[in-house]
């Protein structure tokens, strides 16, 4: 990574502290600018002040922008997995969701239908009992009219026995 070269062109400049500073182009991270100031390896090449050479430098800043970027690559690739993720499972939610709604719907539209059953059987038991009950009414007071007719008849003979009776034993 990085061993390539890169097209961008970046000015820096070391002050009396040797500190790094960027002067034009690219903002470096701390870590980054603590790398630079790490002694070189055995196998780099020295200045007279015990500087990095402006060659080594830049090889190590793009190894570094290098790094970074993929670093940083690597992060949005891990939020666009997690977003796919929660996206996947915001559907699969939405879904058992609307599942449990449909079902509860159906249940509902299931129990109105079964009331509304129960209520016709309900008013039809209540005509059935409301043609019972003129029915035994009409039996009711028919017998009472037999029952009236029975006994004035029977008052009647009884009383035409007892005129009988009387007349004879006077």
């Amino acid at each position: 990574m990085g061993g390539g070269g890169s097209t961008r062109r970046v000015t820096f400049e070391a002050d009396e502290n040797e500190n790094i500073t960027v002067v034009k182009g690219v903002r470096l991270s701390d870590s980054v600018i603590d790398r630079m100031k790490e002694p070189s390896s055995p196998g780099r090449q020295h200045r007279g002040s015990g500087a990095v050479s402006d060659e080594e430098l830049k090889k190590r800043i793009a190894e570094e922008l290098a790094l970074e970027r993929a670093r940083r690559d690597s992060e949005a690739q891990k939020r666009r997995l997690f977003g796919k993720l929660l996206e996947r499972e915001r559907i699969s939610s939405n879904e058992h969701l609307t599942r449990a709604i449909l079902r509860e719907r159906a249940a509902t539209e299931e129990e109105r239908q079964k009331a509304q059953r129960f209520a016709r059987q309900l008013e039809e038991k209540d005509r059935e009992l409301k043609k019972h009950d003129a029915y035994y009414k009409e039996q009711l007071a028919r017998l009472e009219e037999r029952s009236a007719q029975f006994y004035k008849v029977t008052t009647e003979q009884y009383q035409k026995a007892a005129d009988e009776v009387s007349s004879r034993f006077k």
